[in-house]
């Protein structure tokens, strides 16, 4: 991956979770890795723990966050998520998968939450 690329994410990320801490979340874990992949967030909401993906581009409308979180991607953020319940003692909670999308246009950034973007699936 570029070095751009790799700025464009961590730019995505700071700012999508400055958006969802004023939303009322707060955040547990930041790019958790394991065996099976990784997330980029882990946060909770109230009584919810939820997985977040961050899908951020320059100059595309915001509609394309929830596609770009495909059939296989969502599968893959399933079996993190599971491994994460199972490695922190946390099955038996309520939890979700949320996808925040960041667009860039020059200076001005645009976010979306699709809360409850997609249901496990593995």
């Amino acid at each position: 991956m570029t070095r751009e690329r790799l700025d464009l994410g961590k730019l995505g990320e700071d700012l999508a979770l400055r958006k969802i801490r004023r939303m009322g979340y707060r955040c547990i874990a930041r790019n958790y890795r394991c065996p099976l992949g990784e997330v980029d967030i882990v946060a909770e909401e109230d009584d919810t723990l939820v997985f977040i993906e961050i899908k951020t581009r320059r100059g595309s409308s915001l509609g394309y966050a929830k596609e770009a979180v495909n059939a296989r991607k969502q599968r893959q953020l399933s079996k993190v998520a599971l491994f994460y319940c199972q490695e922190n003692g946390c099955a038996d909670r309520r939890s979700r998968f949320d996808v925040v999308a960041v667009n860039l246009e020059g200076d001005r950034a645009r976010i979306q939450v699709i809360k409850d973007a997609f249901e496990l699936s593995y």
